[in-house]
């Protein structure tokens, strides 16, 4: 038997102290592509978080992992369930990939490995995903995994000193069912 959270390309794990240096990197990735504007933080504040969030036991519904390549074992990325809402029975979920990673299928498994957890074992009924409306990749990786576009919140986030609409997906847990077939355990 495989790991439930190992697929073909990528491992997910929990966050270790060292994973710091993989975050910072994430952080300035996502800068570059205009999705966080932020104050430069120093390593020692990624170090701190790091150390933080690897000594936290597991959320039930709400988590961050490392997206870990399996033929390297290099932190390449992270996936993170959150707003989860038990009595709703709907959660929101992010994704990350170095730029040096990206266009390998490592978020698409990544949120495929995230989401059938949450579907089937936590039993969510709905997941939610905001994306920027000028991020097409990310739009184009969520239609690809199901996901409908549900809304736009017009002018709704303020990035890169401009107001960007804000896209709103859902998928819900027969979709992905339908979608994506649980493989053998």
């Amino acid at each position: 038997m495989t790991s439930f959270w190992t697929g073909p390309r990528v491992r997910l794990r929990a966050i270790e102290p060292d994973d710091w240096t993989a975050f910072r990197r994430f952080a300035e990735d996502e800068e570059g592509l205009g999705d966080l504007l932020d104050v430069p933080r120093s390593a020692e504040s990624f170090r701190a978080w790091a150390t933080e969030h690897s000594a936290q036991g597991p959320g039930a519904d709400s988590f961050r992992l490392v997206v870990e390549a399996v033929d390297t074992g290099e932190a390449v990325g992270a996936v993170s369930s959150q707003h989860a809402d038990p009595r709703a029975g709907r959660f929101e979920h992010g994704v990350t990939i170095g730029a040096e990673h990206r266009r390998r299928g490592y978020a698409a498994e990544s949120v495929v490995l995230l989401l059938r957890f949450m579907f089937t074992e936590r039993r969510f009924h709905k997941c939610q995903a905001s994306v920027l409306a000028y991020n097409e990749g990310s739009l184009a990786l969520h239609r690809r995994l199901g996901f409908v576009e549900e809304g736009r919140l017009r002018e709704h986030v303020f990035a890169a000193g401009r107001h960007h609409d804000l896209v709103v997906l859902g998928l819900l847990a027969r979709e992905f069912t339908a979608l994506h077939p649980a493989r053998g355990r």
